[in-house]
C-alpha cells in the first residue's frame, strides 16, 4: 500500500483509489485480530480511577467551584463528578461550544471567553470561587497549525488570564488541564508549544503567591477522539471516503474522559503551596495500534473505504526527540513524563497516578517574551508573525526548564542524546546543544566534559 500510492498527495485519482481499495480489502481479511484491538480501544471508555472520597468530600463539599470549558467533553464529565460531591455552587464558564455534552441540572452556565481578559477578571471577581478547574482550550494539533492566533490566545494568553485573575481575586486553588504532548521541553508545533507555555505560566503563578496551583496531563481521550470521529466518517461514506492515516506504524496511548476528570480531582488533592505539581496516570495500558483500529472500524461497518498512508500532517511530529526518555526509568512511571520530570517525581495522592514538581529557573527573558507575544496577538492575527513570537518564548522556556533540571538527569540525557546526533533534524540538534550546554555548566571541576 505504501508503494502503490506515494504519500503526501492531496487528491487521489480513481485508479489510485481502486488499487488502494483492493489492497485494503486484502488487509482487512488478513487481520481478523484487529477486531480485538478495536474492542480494546472502545473498552477504554469505561476505565476509571480510584479516588480518596473522604479527602474529596472535605475539599469539594459545600465549596464554590468554577470550571472553564465545562460544556466540553472532559469539562462536562468533570462537572458531573463535582456535582456528585455536592459543592455549594457549581459554575461552568465557556464560549458556548457544547457539541451536545450533558449538563448538570443544578449547575450554573455562564458565557465568557478565556481570551477576554476583562470578562474573566470580572467573572472571577464576582463569583469568588473556592476552586477553579481550568479546562478550556483549543485541543486539535492539526487545527492549531491553521488557527494559530486563536490557539495561542486561548491556550497561552487565556490560561494566563484565568490564573492571574484567580490570583488577584485570592482564589485559594486552581487546577489546570494540560497535555502529555507538553512532556516535550521544546516543540515548533503550535498546539504542543502553546500548552507547554501554559505550563510555564502556571509555574510562575504557583511560585509567586499563596494560591495552590497544580495540573493534570491527558493523552488521547477516546470520548472526544478526533481520530475516531474521522475514522467513523470515512467508513460511513459508502466507500467513497478515503481513510487517511499518517503512517502504518503509529501506536498511541488512550484514556477515558472519566479518567481525565478524576485525574483533575486527584491533582486538586496533590497540590502543594509554592510549587507547581503535574499529575499523570501511571498505567495507560498498552498503546493502541492505529492501523488495527482503522481496520476494525472498516470491518465493523462493512465499509469499502480504502486506507491511504498520507504522511504526517502539520502539528504532528513524525520523529520524536531521542532524549525524552531515559531507559533506566522509562516504563516505571507514566509515559507522559520525560526524563527530567521523572527525576523530579514526588509523592502523589493516589497509587494509580504519578506526580512531579515542574520547576523553571528564574528567567528575566521569558516574561518579556510573553508580553511581546501578547502585543503581537493584539496587533495582528497573521499566523507566521504569531508563530514566530511563540517560538521565541518556547526557546526561552526550554532554557528555563533545563536550568532547573537535576544535574544527574541533565548529564545522563546529554550522553544518551549525542548517540543520535547523526540522524537529528536541525530543531532536535538545537535542543541537544541546549541540553549539552546546561549539562556542561553543571559539571564540577573534577568531572569530564561531554
Amino acid at each position: 500500500m505504501l508503494r502503490a500510492v506515494p504519500a503526501r498527495q492531496e487528491r487521489l485519482d480513481e485508479d489510485q483509489i481502486g488499487a488502494l481499495r483492493e489492497l485494503t480489502s486484502s488487509l482487512v481479511a488478513a487481520k481478523p485480530d484487529a477486531a480485538g484491538e478495536y474492542a480494546r480501544f472502545l473498552g477504554i471508555k469505561q476505565r476509571g480511577l480510584c479516588l480518596p472520597e473522604a479527602d474529596l468530600a472535605s475539599r469539594v463539599g459545600g465549596a464554590t467551584v468554577l470550571v472553564t470549558g465545562g460544556t466540553g467533553c472532559i469539562g462536562s464529565t468533570l462537572m458531573a463528578q463535582l456535582a456528585a460531591r455536592e459543592p455549594g455552587r457549581l459554575i461552568s464558564v465557556s464560549r458556548g461550544v457544547t457539541a451536545g455534552w450533558p449538563r448538570q441540572e443544578n449547575a450554573e452556565y455562564r458565557y465568557a471567553d478565556v481570551r477576554d481578559r476583562r470578562a474573566i477578571d470580572e467573572l472571577i471577581a464576582a463569583v469568588r470561587p473556592d476552586l477553579i478547574f481550568h479546562v478550556a482550550a483549543q485541543r486539535s494539533p492539526a487545527l492549531a497549525e491553521v488557527e494559530v492566533h486563536r490557539t495561542v490566545t486561548t491556550n497561552v494568553l487565556g490560561s494566563r488570564n484565568v490564573l492571574t485573575a484567580a490570583a488577584a481575586a485570592r482564589v485559594p486553588q486552581v487546577v489546570v488541564a494540560s497535555t502529555g504532548k507538553a512532556l516535550r521541553p521544546y516543540s515548533p508545533e503550535m498546539y504542543t508549544a502553546s500548552k507547554r507555555a501554559a505550563e510555564w505560566v502556571a509555574t510562575t503563578v504557583a511560585a509567586g503567591g499563596d494560591m495552590l496551583c497544580s495540573a493534570s496531563r491527558f493523552t488521547h481521550v477516546i470520548d472526544n477522539s478526533i481520530v475516531y470521529q474521522r475514522l467513523q466518517g470515512w467508513a460511513e461514506d459508502d466507500g467513497r471516503g478515503v481513510v487517511r492515516l499518517h503512517s502504518s506504524t503509529i501506536a498511541f496511548y488512550v484514556q477515558s474522559a472519566l479518567e481525565s476528570a478524576q485525574l483533575l480531582l486527584l491533582a486538586l488533592l496533590g497540590a502543594q503551596r509554592g510549587e507547581f505539581r503535574v499529575h499523570a496516570i501511571t498505567d495507560l495500558g498498552w498503546p493502541v495500534t492505529l492501523i488495527d483500529v482503522a481496520v476494525g472500524v472498516l470491518a465493523h461497518k462493512g465499509s469499502r473505504s480504502p486506507i491511504y498512508f498520507s504522511g504526517y500532517d502539520p502539528g504532528y511530529e513524525e520523529v520524536p526527540f531521542p532524549g525524552l526518555y531515559d531507559p533506566a526509568t522509562a516504563g516505571d512511571v507514566s509515559p507522559l513524563l520525560n526524563a527530567f520530570e521523572t527525576a523530579a517525581a514526588v509523592d502523589s495522592p493516589c497509587p494509580m497516578v504519578d506526580a512531579f514538581r515542574l520547576d523553571m529557573a528564574p528567567d528575566q527573558v521569558a516574561p518579556k517574551l510573553l508580553t511581546a507575544l501578547e502585543t503581537v496577538c493584539e496587533r495582528t492575527e497573521d499566523a507566521d508573525t504569531v508563530r514566530h513570537a511563540l517560538d521565541d518564548l518556547s526557546w526561552s522556556v526550554l532554557d528555563a526548564t533545563l536550568g532547573a533540571a537535576a544535574r544527574p538527569a541533565l548529564t545522563r540525557s546529554a550522553k544518551l542524546v549525542v548517540q543520535h546526533e547523526h540522524a537529528m533534524t536541525p530543531v532536535h540538534r538545537r535542543v541537544m546543544e541546549a541540553i549539552k550546554g546546561h549539562a556542561n555548566a553543571e559539571l564540577s571541576a573534577g568531572d569530564s566534559p561531554l
